[in-house]
């Protein structure tokens, strides 16, 4: 028992992992107790299903953020992914192929993010805040602002299925949290990843080659938002021009609450997707509480500053 206990006191990403989960839990209570419909299997599936969409854009964000960059685009993507696809279904191409091609068209918005970043010497926040309002502004005007229907409804089985009890996409949150975990943890990408959000000067004077990583980084944040996006249209069974809007505040603050710093170098993917379930939680509980939705948006900014409040006073400490 005391070698596990000295193993978690000398390992800070556990801790932080371990304190998180425990919000949640004391979260999961709190809603338990003030609604008897909370704790039910019926609703723990929908949280977890409402939660998905935010898990996966945050899992890109999270490998922007340790790099010490930002997305804000990832909104705007899920918008274009689902869009161009939807047109791509409602011209008679087939459901794998749109999607294919989707997410390949919403990946590149991640290819030029990076290009801009890297060679452009670009700030992030202003690159991505300015594609963010470009591909805003084509998703739109490609639609005319109207919504793309009539789908076909074989695309349903992107969200609408379920396998083992629980929904696809909670299946492809699962997997994508696993695979990238992965990334960071075991691989030399991983590696150069947190090296680069540490110190970039060090990681170039070590043999890291810190451009092709934050590329490769940018367009990993792009492909995740994509699939986000597919994701949100199979759900309304329709492409949504705005689908996604604010979601990059929520990939943001789900990555910091996960532990995820502002500054770089640091926060773990588990950290990431426990993160998401607590907005997941917290916007749910407070729906069957009746809370206003717009004392929510409210509640969920503090939950942001907060957050980064508690980012920075760590970041102090360890100096």
């Amino acid at each position: 028992m005391r070698k596990i206990y000295n193993y978690i006191n000398n390992n800070d990403q556990l801790k932080q992992l371990i304190s998180i989960m425990i919000v949640l839990i004391v979260m999961i209570i709190v809603f338990s107790i003030s609604s008897q419909y909370f704790f039910t299997k019926n609703n723990l599936l929908t949280i977890a299903l409402q939660s998905s969409i935010i898990a996966i854009i945050s899992i890109g964000q999270t490998l922007v953020l340790i790099t010490g960059g930002i997305d804000l685009s990832l909104g705007s993507v899920i918008g274009l992914s689902g869009m161009v696809s939807s047109l791509f279904m409602v011209d008679g191409m087939s459901i794998p192929m749109a999607i294919i091609l989707g997410c390949l068209i919403a990946t590149s918005v991640g290819l030029i993010n990076g290009l801009l970043i890297v060679y452009g010497k670009l700030p992030p926040f202003v690159v991505t805040l300015g594609t963010m309002s470009i591909v805003k502004g084509i998703n739109l005007l490609l639609t005319n602002g109207i919504p793309v229907s009539g789908l076909p409804k074989e695309f349903l089985i992107v969200s609408g299925n379920s396998f083992l009890g629980l929904s696809i996409p909670v299946w492809i949150m699962l997997l994508l949290t696993f695979l990238f975990h992965y990334m960071l943890t075991k691989t030399p990408l991983g590696l150069h990843i947190y090296a680069s959000g540490s110190n970039i000067q060090a990681a170039k004077l070590s043999g890291i080659n810190t451009n092709i990583t934050i590329l490769l980084v940018y367009i990993f944040s792009a492909l995740l938002a994509s699939i986000a996006g597919i994701v949100f249209a199979s759900r309304v069974l329709s492409g949504q021009p705005t689908a996604g809007s604010g979601y990059e505040l929520y990939a943001v603050a789900s990555s910091v609450i996960g532990g995820t710093s502002l500054s770089g170098g640091e926060g773990i993917i588990a950290g990431t997707l426990v993160g998401s379930l607590i907005i997941g939680t917290l916007r749910n509980g407070l729906n069957l509480m009746g809370v206003s939705a717009f004392l929510q948006e409210v509640m969920i900014g503090c939950v942001i500053i907060a957050a980064v409040f508690i980012d920075k006073i760590k970041e102090n400490f360890r100096k």
